[in-house]
């Protein structure tokens, strides 16, 4: 009598411990980055939470912080400075990268050499970026005003200026994310299936219309994506402003504090005037500013959308 084969799904026991192995192998995997998560940033998210209700060289719950923060004019002067940043950097940086997108989009040729170009400032050091616009933003021998100087424009003061040196920062920034933002862009725009366009062309549809009608909804989520990771981005500007603005014997964030950003600001309290718990203070307003204003930004900006 010839056995009837048995397949191993009809094994309970062996399906199980089959599983049961996969299951172990993949929370295996899964169990060094999770710590390193937990270690690097929960931790240390819990830590500083806590210290900002204690006060420096003591111990106890205190809201002295929360209420110094309350009536720091610096804190808020650096708090405005940021959401200008916001407001110059993140609309215009998109803006550029869009046209940049929709330029490398109708090349036929080289169009990974324009790519390649544009992108490149993106993933350059932020550092090495910021001290090369310094020397161009210097007043006496910088390269902006010799070319101002060929037009006869009087020199300007850039970065030694309290009403140019945000602006002057926020150009900086704007023309280092530009470049992402087009690539992000140039992958939203090869999402659109052409058959829309084609549709629109039907119609009679011209340029403007096509792109206002057409590839703007459609571009939707990519622009929300952008939106929102520049706006956090921009919320915690830091790099730019510590490299452009600082130095020898004067703290980032001048000329009389035009500059300065809220990230700055905390770094200055925790480094420079060794005052971790109110730095603690100003992180947990910073996160929860963050947090309130991604929120409002996927609410408003978010729309249903399908192809």
């Amino acid at each position: 009598m010839t056995p009837t084969p048995v397949s191993v799904s009809q094994l309970p026991l062996r399906g199980v411990t089959l599983r049961t192995r996969r299951t172990l192998t993949a929370y295996s995997f899964l169990l060094i980055p999770l710590l390193f998560f937990v270690c690097i940033r929960i931790a240390p998210m819990i830590y500083a939470f806590a210290m900002s209700f204690t006060e420096q060289n003591e111990s106890g719950f205190t809201l002295s912080n929360y209420q110094q923060l309350i009536h720091d004019g610096t804190f808020w002067r650096a708090a405005l400075n940021t959401l200008l940043y916001v407001v110059i950097t993140v609309p215009l940086q998109m803006a550029i990268g869009l046209c940049i997108a929709l330029a490398v989009e109708r090349v036929q040729s080289l169009r990974w050499f324009y790519r390649m170009v544009y992108f490149l400032p993106y993933i350059t050091s932020t550092v090495a970026v910021s001290w090369v616009w310094r020397l161009m933003y210097d007043a006496n021998t910088g390269l902006l005003n010799e070319v101002l100087s060929w037009f006869h424009i009087p020199p300007q003061g850039w970065l030694s200026s309290p009403s140019q040196a945000l602006v002057s920062v926020s150009i900086v920034m704007i023309w280092q994310a530009a470049g992402f933002n087009m690539l992000i862009l140039l992958a939203g725009l090869k999402a659109v299936p052409r058959h829309f366009y084609e549709a629109a062309q039907l119609d009679g549809a011209g340029k403007w219309n096509t792109f206002w009608r057409v590839t703007w909804p459609l571009l939707n989520p990519t622009i929300v994506f952008l939106a929102v990771t520049g706006v956090i981005t921009a919320l915690q500007t830091f790099t730019q402003i510590e490299n452009l603005t600082a130095s020898s014997g004067q703290e980032a964030g001048g000329p009389l504090h035009s500059t300065l950003s809220v990230v700055v600001y905390m770094y200055d309290s925790a480094f420079s005037n060794f005052n971790l718990q109110y730095a603690s203070a100003i992180a947990v307003f910073l996160f929860l500013f963050i947090l309130l204003v991604t929120v409002l930004q996927l609410r408003v900006l978010n729309k249903a959308y399908e192809y």
